[in-house]
């Protein structure tokens, strides 16, 4: 009698189907855009699975996964752009961790917070010469008013920096010292004197 092969998973998991592993957008991602992908999917097991397109990650979290904050928004662009996940609510900034506002995200492999079927926009891309083109076009791509809004923010800061730095004049000759002008040539003698002429004729001979 042959016994069956025991398929049960002994934990939480994440499912990718083997087309997705196979197709040309799955091999074209980078390191930092699968990490993404597998954080994304660490986030949906911890809300139980049930809570796809309403997953809030944050930067740090990224970071916390392996990822350099200079990496995190390219491979962001990168997993849409291959169509992998989605954006449902951005994000805005906060200066404490307890007001913090994060981005969630949407898986488009997995069923949706309410049942609904995958998207798998990633199947879009027919070729991998097409898909590497397509995440690296991603990568590059800057969000014009973010960078903007980047610069803006490291000027008001180089600004405020510069204010508290004491600005110092010309520096002043040491106290007690004599400052004085500039030398004089030296005296030159002039031509010799000759002998006195007495031009009045008093006391001559005549």
């Amino acid at each position: 009698m042959t016994r069956r092969r025991r398929t049960t998973i002994g934990g939480q998991f994440a499912p990718r189907l083997i087309e997705m592993l196979e197709s040309p957008a799955y091999r074209a991602l980078s390191l930092s855009g699968h990490r993404v992908l597998a954080r994304l999917e660490i986030e949906l097991g911890h809300h139980g699975g049930t809570d796809n397109g309403k997953l809030p990650v944050t930067y740090g979290d990224f970071q916390r996964y392996g990822i350099e904050r200079k990496s995190i928004p390219p491979a962001l662009r990168e997993v849409q752009a291959l169509g992998f996940a989605r954006i449902t609510e951005h994000g805005r900034p906060s200066k404490s961790d307890f007001g913090r506002h994060p981005n969630h995200f949407e898986l488009t492999y997995i069923h949706g917070r309410h049942g609904e079927e995958p998207t798998h926009e990633w199947r879009h891309h027919k070729t991998l010469d097409q898909a590497l083109k397509v995440a690296l076009q991603a990568r590059q791509d800057k969000n014009v008013k973010a960078v903007a809004k980047s610069k803006s923010k490291a000027a008001k800061k180089l600004h405020a920096r510069m204010g508290k730095i004491p600005v110092k004049g010309p520096e002043s000759p040491p106290t007690g010292s004599v400052c004085s002008g500039p030398e004089s040539p030296p005296t030159v003698p002039g031509p010799g004197n000759g002998p006195t002429i007495y031009i009045s004729g008093e006391g001559e001979a005549a």
